[in-house]
């Protein structure tokens, strides 16, 4: 791993991801999970102050990122919530079949290099009655903003850690066998177009 990869990209991520209009987004969302919560992609631990402490049992915080794990501890000791960390990526999840009640992914979609492979694994660990909850910035229904998004994912990539502009949330989770219950699109004020087109809802494994 590259020093900007373990040093410089972990600090920038956070601070986009954790900037007040997401913050705002995530408080949300994360205040539904419930019971055993696998967090797909847990950062610097952002949103383990929103988790509703009586209502979640622990968090698995799946974090492939060195750099990122390094800066969640600030965070971690700060949590009334039991976690614990796979130091896995999120292809490969080190859990039993139907062992969890929610799944959580908040822009994190975006850079896991197979998608499918690693909703599957999601799909596999959650329960069939179990949640998936999801917040992600994604491909726009808007052809130009489509175009551009298209024309800068190779180079965004390389510069935020394999991050996708171009990959529809819904399209991914539906291709994987989910059912989407609810779903609110929208761009987020103050950014640009091509990064700032969102996906924020709730999906359960189809029937």
């Amino acid at each position: 791993m590259s020093f900007y990869e373990q040093k410089i990209l972990p600090y920038i991520i956070d601070f986009a991801c954790s900037a007040g209009p997401m913050m705002k987004l995530r408080a949300k969302l994360v205040p539904n999970a419930k019971g055993q919560v696998l967090e797909v992609g847990m950062g610097s631990g952002v949103n383990l102050s929103l988790y509703d402490v009586d209502q979640v049992e622990k968090v698995y915080g799946l974090e492939p990122s060195h750099g990122m794990r390094l800066r969640a501890q600030k965070n971690l000791d700060a949590s009334n919530v039991e976690v614990d960390w796979l130091d896995l990526p999120g292809e490969l999840i080190p859990l039993e079949d139907n062992s969890v009640d929610t799944v959580l992914l908040t822009f994190t979609l975006c850079t896991i290099p197979d998608w499918l492979k690693a909703l599957q694994q999601m799909k596999r660990v959650l329960k069939p009655d179990g949640q998936l909850l999801f917040l992600e910035h994604g491909l726009s229904p808007d052809d130009s903003v489509a175009s551009w998004q298209n024309k800068l994912t190779p180079m965004w990539r390389k510069m935020f850690g394999g991050c996708h502009l171009n990959r529809s949330t819904s399209e991914c989770l539906e291709t994987a066998g989910f059912t989407i219950e609810s779903l609110e699109n929208f761009y987020l004020d103050g950014g640009p177009k091509f990064a700032s087109y969102m996906a924020m809802g709730k999906a359960h494994i189809a029937s």
